[in-house]
């Protein structure tokens, strides 16, 4: 799957102490291949209300699927991520440029970027230095766009619930404190910046069993469970969910909820 970042795309924070804590470097490779794609019309949408289509940056792009996407809209993407090991698995274009390099320091040249993306990686940053770094790139009306994707939902209600018992009950402890964030939407982070009023946007797939473990396999939490108990937990899970799916090739519908918030740098002069 190509996702997007949307990134998260990545779970990569430059911590306080100058710390970077890589959550996804060990799943990198599987956070290529299973991830969700984000939708086809939220990119366009972004390209409509960037002041131009010259230069995006998709900060912590994980593997790319935002930065991609992003390059449909764009002359040229340049997509950074604080994890090298993402980096080495990020799906290559012609017009992205990918960068190791933390988001609250880019190294990307002051007043250049038409629009700032940041897919499902936000609740990782030191938002106060990033928030300044986004403000500095960025041209007079830029665009800055900050989106999520909450809990997994499965058809099916037998399937579903013990999907979310996983999620809360399983690896729940396991969950980085940074994850509340998303599970509220962003709505207690700041966000300094004119705020765009941006349609609604759904995000789905149809996945098989054997695809929906594969994402499971990507979450932060299944790798901390995973190296903390010393087992994979997934495959517990597969063997429950097993009976309740059908043929395991039989597709099922996944979605997410999609939270978007946008802004502006400034008005537009």
């Amino acid at each position: 799957g190509r996702l997007q970042s949307v990134r998260r795309h990545v779970s990569a924070t430059d911590g306080p102490r100058g710390s970077f804590a890589d959550h996804f470097g060990g799943v990198a490779r599987g956070y290529a291949s299973f991830r969700p794609t984000y939708p086809r019309a939220l990119f366009d949408w972004l390209a409509e209300v960037a002041p131009s289509r010259s230069l995006a940056w998709d900060c912590a792009t994980g593997s790319g699927q935002a930065a991609v996407d992003l390059a449909a809209g764009f002359a040229r993407v340049i997509a950074t991520d604080a994890s090298a090991a993402q980096i080495a698995q990020a799906t290559p274009h012609p017009r992205v440029e990918y960068r190791v390099a933390t988001a609250e320091d880019s190294g990307i040249a002051t007043g250049s970027v038409d629009l700032v993306a940041v897919a499902q990686a936000l609740h990782w940053f030191d938002l106060g230095r990033f928030n300044a770094e986004a403000r500095r790139v960025l041209v007079r009306g830029g665009v800055i766009a900050e989106w999520a994707y909450g809990l997994t939902r499965v058809d099916g209600d037998a399937v579903d619930a013990l999907v979310q018992h996983y999620y809360s009950e399983v690896v729940g402890p396991w969950w980085p404190p940074e994850r509340s964030h998303i599970e509220t939407g962003y709505r207690d982070l700041a966000f300094p910046f004119t705020r765009l009023d941006a349609p609604p946007f759904t995000m789905a797939v149809d996945w098989n069993l054997g695809q929906l473990l594969g994402y499971l396999r990507t979450w932060s939490a299944t790798a901390r469970f995973t190296q903390a108990r010393g087992f994979d937990p997934v495959l517990a899970l597969g063997e429950r969910l097993a009976p309740h799916w059908g043929p395991p090739a039989q597709a099922r519908r996944v979605s997410w909820p999609l939270v978007l918030r946008a802004g502006r740098a400034d008005p537009p002069v």
